[in-house]
């Protein structure tokens, strides 16, 4: 770096790092929302994973901060020190690599659930390709752990390519399974199908935003190697990742609160009407609550007890509901 331009390089860190504080309040009112729509359901799984993301977001907050007060505030008129990685930028190499890769793992996690009972053989490809995938973020870091100066970053740029082209990867990979299993997975129902046709559409999205984060990133870095225009970008790029989880998390509040979008299709064949007697003419009959029955209609108890007794469209909803009730 024989100039240092601090407009292109510690200001773009200082832009990416407010727009990524923005992006920090944003996962906040997600945290928020996911738990005040799920406050009487106990502890889960999910509920953790949120938390995880979470604190992840914070660390990841404070180390933006920190390398931008040491470089901006500490160091002012130091143009020795800005030239040397503090270790809180290294440090934010760490989270970021945790938090792209707990990303990955929970929608994996989501894929093997809505291809239970269907096919192993894309979860387990998935499986695979992820752990394969999550050995080149630890290569990134650890090339970065041994730098110490920030004109090293471009005898290391082949790792920073990798990782960020493996990101864009797995993002392509996860998207496309969700939209298969899902797309293959129409139940029939107007309203579930317009439901799925909403995820898939929100799956899309957050799948290429997060993908054209990371090719910007590399576009950026190819074509102005000599700033910090690219790490600035990528300051958001792990916001976007714990936003874009957190957005399908909470499908079912943006979808509506009570779920009604599923309520009506995913529910067992027992049809109890206690207060209607439904005749050969179709005509509706009152019945006082002492000669109340039962309708024709009702399945017996050994139908409840066996899933083969449910119709396959009922199956499937249920299973794609539990894609997004968390």
């Amino acid at each position: 770096m024989a100039q240092l331009d601090l407009d292109s390089t510690f200001g773009a860190l200082y832009i990416g790092g407010t727009i990524g504080a923005i992006l920090f309040g944003l996962s906040n009112v997600q945290a928020f929302l996911y738990f005040q729509s799920r406050k009487n359901s106990g502890f889960t799984f999910y509920k953790l994973a949120v938390c995880w993301l979470w604190l992840l977001d914070v660390l990841h907050v404070c180390l933006v901060n920190h390398l931008i007060y040491y470089y901006l505030i500490t160091n002012y008129a130091n143009p020795p020190a800005l030239l040397k990685m503090v270790w809180s930028f290294k440090a934010l190499i760490v989270i970021d690599v945790f938090i792209v890769y707990s990303v990955h793992i929970l929608y994996l996690q989501r894929i093997w659930i809505i291809s239970k009972g269907r096919t192993r053989i894309l979860p387990v490809l998935m499986t695979v390709t992820i752990v394969l995938a999550s050995s080149v973020g630890f290569v990134l870091f650890w090339a970065v752990f041994k730098s110490q100066l920030f004109s090293d970053l471009s005898k290391i740029r082949w790792t920073i390519y990798l990782s960020l082209s493996t990101m864009t990867l797995i993002d392509f990979l996860i998207a496309s399974s969700l939209c298969y299993l899902l797309i293959s997975a129409k139940t029939g129902f107007t309203k579930t199908d317009i439901t799925l046709q909403t995820l898939v559409r929100d799956i899309i999205n957050t799948g290429c935003l997060t993908s054209m984060c990371s090719m910007a990133c590399i576009i950026t870095d190819a074509a102005m190697p000599d700033n910090f225009v690219f790490l600035g970008i990528e300051f958001l790029l792990s916001k976007l990742y714990v936003n874009s989880y957190m957005a399908l998390l909470n499908a079912r509040h943006y979808l509506g609160s009570d779920g009604s979008s599923y309520g009506s299709q995913i529910r067992p064949p027992h049809i109890y009407r206690p207060d209607v007697q439904v005749n050969i003419s179709h005509e509706l009959q009152d019945t006082s609550p002492q000669t109340s029955k039962v309708d024709r209609f009702q399945v017996s108890d050994s139908a409840l007890e066996h899933p083969s007794y449910y119709p396959p469209a009922v199956v499937r909803s249920k299973m794609i509901y539990s894609l997004y009730i968390g």
